[in-house]
């Protein structure tokens, strides 16, 4: 492969050795080049990368911005790059919230590098590479959910266009922004939102609903 063609990677990673260390491997590696390392996301947005990566790599523990919200800001940056998450341990929570902004995949620090490599050609090309351990998470996870069942009570076709809406990354501002309407007023259908589906949280929102069939 050649030095056209190989496949870019940027790298968000607040610890430097292990930052340096992604850089080195990948740099290093035939076929692949690192375009970028940052050690927060606002240090990613700000810098111009020396070009659009193919694939982030992402860590989910940040300084300032969480890796699970950075994700839809790189997406809105860079649509065509895939995000791939890294992480030290399979937090069920973070998990959701970073494949509902818009990550492709998820994987442990601990990965080995033939497999870390391997994953980045994988999220490249269209795939969804997950350690073993994340998904059995994400599994159980939607074991634990049990069957597809509609909630008790219905969305309106309002709630579920901001359920949509939560699906695709948008924070309560977006929302408010979106519908003329101000983050109280989000906040206040967040909360019928979550009573009818019975959940506490925005990926549990997400998840019930899409499991339910409730949004596309």
């Amino acid at each position: 492969m050649t030095g056209q063609s190989a496949l870019a990677v940027s790298v968000v990673e607040d610890d430097r050795g292990t930052r340096e260390g992604l850089a080195a491997l990948i740099g290093g590696t035939p076929g692949f080049r690192c375009v970028g390392a940052y050690a927060s996301v606002e240090e990613a947005l700000a810098r111009v990368a020396a070009a659009v990566p193919d694939v982030l790599l992402l860590d989910i523990h940040l300084p300032g911005m969480a890796g699970s919200e950075g994700v839809r800001h790189r997406r809105d940056k860079y649509p065509h790059t895939q995000v791939l998450m890294l992480t030290v341990f399979a937090d069920e929570e973070r998990i959701f919230e970073s494949l509902c902004n818009g990550a492709c995949g998820y994987l442990l620090k601990k990965t080995p590098p033939a497999r870390l490599l391997e994953a980045i050609t994988e999220a490249r090309d269209g795939g969804s590479p997950m350690s073993p351990d994340i998904a059995r998470k994400v599994v159980g996870a939607l074991q634990k959910s049990g069957p597809l069942e509609k909630p008790d009570q219905s969305l309106t076709p309002h709630e579920t266009r901001i359920v949509r809406m939560l699906a695709e990354g948008d924070s309560y501002q977006d929302v408010g922004d979106r519908l003329g309407i101000t983050v109280n007023t989000v906040r206040n259908y967040i909360r019928r939102i979550y009573e009818k589906l019975q959940v506490h949280t925005k990926s549990q929102a997400v998840s019930k609903a899409l499991r339910g069939r409730l949004i596309p």
